[in-house]
């Protein structure tokens, strides 16, 4: 097996590993049940079907994948609880309520250029 040595500085190492890193969060996080979650989520504690019944169209399956791929993240922490049957609960940690003021920037640019935007789909469609 042959790898590669990285030739730089620990500094141009350390941006690389972090522009790496970058684009998998965006990868994982930049579809639209993973925002959804973080934006229902939001500053509440929610159980899996309290979720699954606030994210509209989502299966068991996805959210259970979005569920495991946030938490791996660090961005949800699930709590169990020891009953019977056991209580899962999810929350959004701080790196998870910071990325929620961040989707809030971005819906908020939405709302505030949405004619713009429905009139370009509307001449770019004619």
């Amino acid at each position: 097996m042959v790898t590669k040595q990285f030739r730089g500085s620990p500094e141009d190492a350390d941006l690389a590993r972090a522009d790496s890193l970058a684009r998998e969060i965006f990868s994982d996080v930049a579809n639209k049940w993973a925002l959804l979650i973080i934006e229902f989520l939001g500053e509440r504690t929610l159980r899996f079907s309290e979720l699954r019944n606030e994210v509209e169209g989502i299966s068991h399956k996805m959210l259970t994948q979005n569920l495991r791929m946030l938490e791996r993240n660090g961005l949800v922490r699930r709590t169990v609880h020891p009953t019977v049957p056991p209580r899962v609960e999810y929350t959004l940690t701080q790196p998870g309520r910071a990325l929620r003021r961040t989707i809030d920037g971005l819906c908020d640019w939405t709302h505030a250029n949405l004619g713009h935007i429905e009139e370009s789909r509307r001449r770019f469609d004619a």
